[in-house]
């Protein structure tokens, strides 16, 4: 399996291709400089998540385009394999299970969030939700002007088309299970 930055590679290439866009429109519409897009696009160095969020709004595609890798009629997903997507200096991972394949409308997620991480989402496309599940730990999400407490056993559900973020107001590592749900 190719590693993340190399699948997040060819598919930003292909969907800025396949929607007739330069490096330089592509730029303008995300906020990403050129250089930046050029070096993702040869799989060079690890995009942070929200330099993708800024990328699959400005093409107006789901995340999840962006981490699609390639189809099989069945599919084991082992976590360990996977090359995590990173943020707050590496201290929340998250690795994208069953990416949305654009026909399907949703994405499967895992995340890491390390002891007093923290993370800011961009927003996602207009009407995205997520539900978040808590296996570890306990998470502070703040959606839409409202704070909420989620702890080990519970769930949350919220639209994600605002920014939105995550910290961990435990005392270990937080691990969960997000779907994205792309209308």
């Amino acid at each position: 399996m190719d590693p993340m930055n190399l699948i997040i590679a060819k598919n930003i290439r292909r969907l800025r291709e396949e929607n007739k866009l330069s490096m330089d429109e592509l730029s303008r519409l995300s906020g990403v400089s050129k250089s930046m897009l050029a070096q993702i696009e040869r799989g060079e160095g690890n995009p942070t998540i929200s330099t993708l969020w800024k990328l699959s709004n400005g093409m107006k595609v789901p995340f999840d385009a962006l981490t699609l890798r390639p189809k099989s009629p069945y599919e084991i997903v082992k976590t360990y394999e996977l090359q995590p997507l990173l943020e707050d200096g590496g201290r929340v991972k998250n690795y994208s299970i069953f990416p949305d394949d654009e026909n399907r409308r949703f994405a499967v997620y895992y995340l890491e969030l390390d002891e007093e991480s923290y993370w800011e989402s961009e927003s996602h496309l207009k009407g995205t939700t997520e539900f978040i599940t808590i296996f570890a730990g306990c998470i502070e999400i703040n959606a839409d002007g409202q704070h909420f407490t989620v702890n080990k056993g519970e769930s949350i559900r919220f639209r994600a088309d605002t920014v939105h973020s995550y910290r961990n107001v435990g005392n270990e590592t937080a691990l969960l299970h997000m779907i994205l749900y792309n209308p």
